[in-house]
C-alpha cells in the first residue's frame, strides 16, 4: 500500500502531468498524420527521455503511445487517408458518415468515445494481469529464459504478413547484429572489424530511430509535393456521443476491448490485427449488418476499441516478461533500460513502485486522450494541412539530434544514417522492419542463457526439455514458427485443387 501511495504522489506532480499530456498532444499529431507512425514518433521522441527528470521521459513515451494510436481515427475519417496502419478499418465507416452523412462530428465522437474505453480497459487488464504472470516467471531460470527468448524470436514469421520469408531473412539480420561487440563471456571480439565504436556492440537507440524514423522520413520525400488536404470545420457540440449511440455500441466496445487486450498481449501482434479482428466480429454481430461500409457506428466503434486495447495489452509481456508485444513498446524497452530499468518478473518486486507509476502512467494519457479528444478535435484536424515538405526536415532534425545528444558522439548520428538508409532499402523491398529489432533484442538473451543452461547442466540438451516450462515454451515456438508456413502451404494446395476443378 506504501507503494502505491509513493507512486501516486510521483505521477501526480506538475513536471510528470505535463510530461504525459504533453506526449498524448504529440503523439495525437503525429497519429493524425499521414506518413507518420506510433513507432516512428516514439523513436523520434525517445533521446529526449534521457535528459528528463526521473521517470518523466517514460510517462511522455507512454503519452505518445496512446494518443498516437487514437489519433491515426481523425485523418482516417476526414479524409480516409488513415494516419496509421491501426486504424485502416476505421476508414470504412467512418468516412461514409462524415461524408455521405455529413455527421464528421458523429464520428469523430465515437471513435474518441471507444478509443478511451478500450484504452482505460486494457490498462485495468495490465493492473490485473502482469503481476500474475510475473509470480509464474519468478520461477524461470536460464532454460526457461531461453525458452521464453526462442518463442519470442518464432513470432518472426507472424510480424511477417507479406512475405515470411523476407520477415526470416530479418530476423537472422537482427540476429546477427546483436552478435556484434566483444563476447561477454569469453572476451573476444565479434564481427567489429577493428572498429572501437562496434567493441561496444550496436549502438540501439540510433538504430531503431534509423530503422524507424529516418528511413520513414526518406520514402515520404517521394511524396514531398503531394496533396495538401483542405480545412474542415467540426461542430464540437456534436462530437460526444449521443445516448442511442452509446447504448447501441456498448456491447461492441467491450466485445472489442477485450479482443484487443488479448490480441496485444500475444507478442508480435499490433492494432492493425486487433481491429480488423474486432470489425469483423462486430459485424457478424451486429444486427444492422447492412450498414457497415456505409457509416455504421459500430464498426468505428469497434476497430477503434481495439486498436486502442492493444496499448495496456502489449504492456502485459513487456513488464512481466520483458518481452515487447509490439515495435512500439520495443521502443519503450530501450528507454526503460537507459534509466537501468529492466522490463521482466523481478521488476514487480526490485522496482514495485515504477511499475504502479506506469500503470497510474498509463491510466492518464488515456484520460488526457479521451478529454483532448473530445475538447480538441477542431484544432487537432487542422495538423492534416501540413505539408510533407515542411514536415520533413523536421523529422530529420529530429532524428540528428536525437541521435547525437545520447552519447555526443557524431558516430551515432553516422551509424543512424546508415542504418536509416539501409532501411529505407528494406521499405521498399517490402521487408518488414521490426523482426530485425526483435531479433536484435531477444538475440542476445537467447545466446547468453542457452550457453549458461549448458554450462550449468554439463553441456547436456536434455535440460530444456526436463524442465516443464522450458518444454513447453520451446513447443509454442515450434508452433508459431511452422504454422505460418504450413497455413501457407495448405491455401497453396487449396486454391491449386480449386483451379484444377474449375478446369475440368
Amino acid at each position: 500500500m506504501s507503494n502505491l501511495l509513493i507512486a501516486i504522489s510521483g505521477v501526480f506532480t506538475l513536471y510528470n502531468i505535463l510530461a504525459i499530456l504533453g506526449g498524448t498532444i504529440a503523439g495525437i499529431i503525429i497519429g493524425a498524420l499521414p506518413g507518420l507512425s506510433s513507432v516512428m514518433g516514439l523513436s523520434i521522441l525517445l533521446p529526449m527521455t534521457f535528459t528528463m527528470e526521473g521517470l518523466g521521459g517514460i510517462m511522455m513515451l507512454l503519452g505518445v503511445f496512446c494518443g498516437s494510436i487514437y489519433g491515426g481515427s481523425i485523418s482516417a475519417i476526414l479524409i480516409n487517408t488513415p494516419g496509421t496502419s491501426a486504424s485502416a478499418a476505421t476508414a470504412l465507416d467512418g468516412y461514409p458518415m462524415a461524408t455521405k452523412r455529413n455527421e464528421p462530428g458523429r464520428a469523430l465522437g465515437i471513435a474518441t468515445f471507444a478509443s478511451t474505453f478500450g484504452g482505460l480497459f486494457s490498462c485495468a487488464a495490465l493492473v490485473i494481469f502482469s503481476p500474475l504472470l510475473a509470480k509464474v516467471a519468478l520461477q524461470f531460470s536460464a532454460p526457461e529464459y531461453f525458452a521464453l527468448a526462442l518463442f519470442g524470436i518464432s513470432i518472426i514469421t507472424s510480424i511477417s504478413s507479406k512475405s515470411i520469408i523476407k520477415g526470416l531473412i530479418g530476423g537472422v539480420f537482427g540476429l546477427l547484429l546483436g552478435c556484434i561487440g566483444i563476447d561477454k563471456l569469453t572476451g573476444v571480439e565479434r564481427f567489429t572489424f577493428d572498429s572501437v565504436y562496434l567493441m561496444g556492440g550496436i549502438s540501439y537507440i540510433p538504430l531503431l530511430i534509423g530503422l524507424f524514423a529516418f528511413a520513414q522520413g526518406l520514402l515520404n520525400i517521394e511524396d514531398a509535393y503531394g496533396q495538401v488536404f483542405q480545412k474542415i470545420n467540426v461542430k464540437i457540440k456534436k462530437s460526444f456521443p449521443t445516448k442511442e449511440d452509446r447504448k447501441r455500441i456498448y456491447p461492441t466496445v467491450l466485445r472489442s476491448s477485450i479482443i484487443g487486450t488479448i490480441i496485444g498481449a500475444i507478442p508480435g501482434t499490433g492494432g492493425d490485427i486487433a481491429s480488423w479482428v474486432c470489425y469483423n466480429e462486430a459485424r457478424r454481430w451486429s444486427k444492422h449488418k447492412e450498414e457497415f461500409g456505409n457509416g455504421s457506428p459500430e464498426g468505428i466503434a469497434a476497430s477503434e476499441s481495439g486498436n486502442n486495447a492493444i496499448s495496456g495489452g502489449a504492456l502485459v509481456p513487456l513488464l512481466s516478461l520483458g518481452i515487447p508485444g509490439d515495435a512500439g513498446t520495443a521502443v519503450m524497452l530501450g528507454s526503460l533500460m537507459m534509466l537501468g530499468i529492466a522490463p521482466g518478473p523481478l521488476l514487480f518486486t526490485e522496482h514495485t513502485t515504477t511499475v504502479y507509476m506506469l500503470f497510474i502512467g498509463l491510466f492518464l494519457a488515456n484520460v488526457f486522450m479521451g478529454l483532448l479528444g473530445f475538447l480538441g478535435i477542431k484544432q487537432f484536424t487542422k495538423v492534416l494541412n501540413v505539408s510533407n515538405k515542411i514536415l520533413i526536415p523536421i523529422i530529420f532534425t529530429f532524428c540528428i539530434v536525437g541521435s547525437f545528444s545520447i552519447n555526443n558522439s557524431i558516430n551515432d548520428v553516422f551509424f543512424m544514417m546508415i542504418s536509416g538508409i539501409i532501411g529505407y532499402f528494406l521499405l521498399k523491398l517490402d521487408f518488414s522492419i521490426p523482426p530485425i529489432i526483435l531479433g536484435l533484442i531477444l538475440g542476445s538473451m537467447a545466446e547468453s542463457n542457452f550457453r549458461r543452461s549448458l554450462v550449468l547442466s554439463g553441456g547436456s540438451f536434455a535440460t530444456f526439455f526436463e524442465r516443464p516450462i522450458s518444454a513447453i515454451f520451446i513447443l509454442l515456438a515450434l508452433i508459431s514458427l511452422f504454422s505460418p508456413l504450413i497455413t501457407s502451404f495448405w491455401k497453396k494446395q487449396k486454391s491449386k485443387k480449386k483451379m484444377c476443378e474449375t478446369a475440368e
